[in-house]
């Protein structure tokens, strides 16, 4: 690869970085054919874009962001693998599930919601990340739940105050 090739090569990797917030680094080294079409089938599925990095290029991208990724370069060393997603508990869902059939991957480190997180001990707190949308689903749950002991109150207390008030102190 020529000098060209390679700074290009870091360019492309810069803007990849530019653009997202959330980046898994893995070791997938060792799979066979048929494990590593499973786990990329996997991944289009899960909306997951994975990609093998060379160590150096990848380091040299990550000086050029804007983005502090803390730590994480300290893990390129052997083969790494990049997982970038929207969702940032994608890649870790993705990376428990297939580990139940399979070794590998092991998670190297990661970058989500502006975290650095290290070794393949921090899945489990990365698959508990909830996304924007599942905050604001369960935020929603718990504003309408006191409306919803109100109108049940309303419907089961026979439409009369003592009634009312009976059925809310009895569900407290």
């Amino acid at each position: 690869m020529t000098r060209e090739e390679k700074s290009q090569v870091i360019q492309d990797l810069t803007a990849v970085l530019a653009d997202t917030n959330t980046l898994y680094l893995a070791d997938i080294s060792g799979l066979n054919a048929q494990t590593t079409s499973n786990l990329r089938r996997a991944c289009f599925k899960a909306g997951v874009q994975l990609s093998v990095v060379k160590n150096t290029l990848l380091a040299k991208a990550m000086e050029a962001s804007d983005k502090d990724f803390g730590d994480l370069p300290t893990t390129l060393k052997g083969n790494t693998s990049m997982m970038i997603s929207e969702a940032a508990n994608a890649p870790a869902k993705l990376i428990k599930e297939f580990r139940k059939k399979s070794k590998k991957p092991i998670l190297k480190g990661a970058f989500a919601e502006e975290s650095v997180y290290i070794g393949d001990d921090q899945l489990d707190a990365l698959v508990d990340i909830k996304s924007k949308e599942e905050l604001i689903g369960e935020i929603i749950g718990l504003l309408q739940s006191p409306a919803k002991n109100v109108i049940s109150a309303l419907q089961s207390g026979g439409q009369t105050l003592s009634g009312i008030i009976k059925t809310l102190s009895e569900k407290e």
